[in-house]
């Protein structure tokens, strides 16, 4: 899917032949100014915080830390700044579990007032209204 790079090589010693598979290094650009690589167990961690006491498994939150860190490789960049961090485990959490949702979100983007909840909560409903009425339309066809 164009993420890793599969080489095949040969040992100069016995002359076998064997396969490496090189991937991109993603690094995150921090708002100091400082990089580093990018980590899943820290995006995940972040995340954990938000799913306390919510029904979720080990195993969801290791998919949702597969997911976020394929939809940054998929942005085919090696420095990703670390809002942008953010933004991918938003969607994945979201269809995961929607009060850990908010709980995030609430932090990250930085909610101030019951306002930003309530509007985050209606686009949700709105959100729903539409994949609702998505599974009807195939349901009668």
């Amino acid at each position: 899917d164009g993420t890793a790079i599969r080489r095949r090589r040969v040992c100069g010693e016995c002359e076998k032949r064997f396969t490496t598979i090189e991937q991109m290094q993603l690094t995150v650009l921090k708002r100091s100014g400082a990089t580093e690589p990018f980590s899943r167990d820290k995006a995940v961690a972040g995340v954990r915080k938000a799913l306390k006491g919510r029904p979720v498994t080990e195993d969801d939150l290791a998919k949702l830390g597969q997911d976020v860190e394929d939809a940054l490789r998929a942005a085919g960049s090696a420095e990703i700044a670390s809002h942008e961090v953010g933004l991918a485990v938003l969607e994945p959490l979201k269809q995961l579990d929607e009060v850990a949702y908010l709980r995030f979100a609430s932090v990250y983007q930085g909610f101030d007032s019951l306002d930003d909840f309530e509007q985050a909560i209606t686009l949700l409903r709105v959100e729903h209204a539409t994949e609702h009425a998505d599974e009807k339309t195939r349901e009668r066809q």
